[in-house]
């Protein structure tokens, strides 16, 4: 009776914690993805608008990508929440990994869209065909360019404050929009202006090479937090650093650290003195664990004291 209500104490600090932390996070993470949405949904609806007078396969790629957009985002307004859940009693590491998932099913979205607008160009280069109406078309290309701009700033800002994969590969995206789009204004000027029926499918052709590496480094980016990859070298270093830093510490090892959403999660053995008493043991680590989550604010620390000596350690563990 009392370890289960010790247990449930110990989720019960955990979730508030995680409560602090998404009560700083989560407004953000709340705007920014309703702010792409907003910003899908209107590009969507010029651009229609704009191929269906153009019959422009390069702006019909910008809108693909838009369609793309608008489905990640809406993806991404409900998984970013998810994954801010604080832990329960079947997910006590938290949702994070919610957000990898997430960029897998967007990376997957992406390659189907390249490979429809690989068809779409081929049938081009057996039939082309001039495009029509290029000025509403470079206008429309032009104003999408400006409200990307303005999107992508404000979504790396935020992926910066809050660590959020989700919210970052959004960003990535977008920022491959930029100079898709650039790349469809240069077709439409070199079918309409320069009578080059090629420019139109070739730039189509680019454009899904784009997309392709678009979802090749989400796909990536997700897969090493599903299979919890270490954090960065410069920051494990760092960790190392704060570690070593308290006097009474001897020695570290077994350091193991991981992603997932917003949270990171760390973890090692301290070799401190085989004579210090229990209670003394608990005290440096308890001053650590505050040390390494003052430089990780988003983490979650968990630190095992050993007895300098002790134990026989692989040079796996000393890395």
């Amino acid at each position: 009776m009392a370890q289960a209500q010790h247990n449930s104490q110990q989720i019960d600090s955990k979730s508030q914690t995680f409560a602090a932390h998404f009560a700083t996070v989560g407004p953000k993470l709340r705007f920014i993805t309703l702010a792409a949405i907003i910003v899908a949904m209107t590009l969507i609806v010029i651009k229609t608008i704009a191929w269906r007078m153009t019959g422009s396969v390069a702006l019909l790629g910008s809108l693909l990508d838009s369609v793309m957009d608008f489905m990640i985002s809406v993806v991404n307004f409900f998984v970013v929440r998810h994954a801010l859940t604080p832990a329960d009693y079947e997910h006590r590491f938290g949702h994070g990994k919610a957000e990898a998932l997430a960029a897998l099913a967007q990376g997957a979205i992406i390659i189907l869209s390249a490979l429809f607008l690989i068809k779409e160009s081929i049938a081009l280069f057996i039939a082309p065909q001039l495009v029509t109406h290029g000025l509403i078309g470079i206008s429309v290309i032009a104003f999408s360019i400006l409200v990307t701009l303005v999107l992508v700033y404000a979504q790396k800002r935020i992926a910066k404050i809050t660590g959020s994969i989700a919210i970052s590969a959004d960003s990535m995206h977008y920022k491959g929009d930029l100079y898709m789009n650039l790349g469809v204004i240069f077709a439409l000027v070199l079918s309409v202006y320069g009578g080059m029926r090629f420019a139109d499918p070739i730039l189509g052709l680019i454009v899904a090479g784009l997309l392709l590496y678009n979802a090749y480094r989400i796909m990536l980016e997700a897969s090493n937090q599903l299979m919890d990859r270490e954090l960065p070298d410069h920051e494990r270093e760092k960790i190392k650093a704060i570690i070593l830093s308290h006097p009474q510490v001897r020695g570290l090892h077994d350091l193991r650290t991981r992603h997932a959403g917003t949270q990171k999660f760390i973890q090692c053995h301290v070799e401190l003195d085989r004579h210090i008493a229990l209670i003394h043991a608990h005290d440096i680590s308890d001053a650590i664990e505050a040390r390494i989550m003052e430089a990780f604010p988003e983490s979650e620390v968990l630190i095992h004291q050993d007895p300098e000596g002790y134990e026989e350690i692989t040079k796996l563990e000393r890395s």
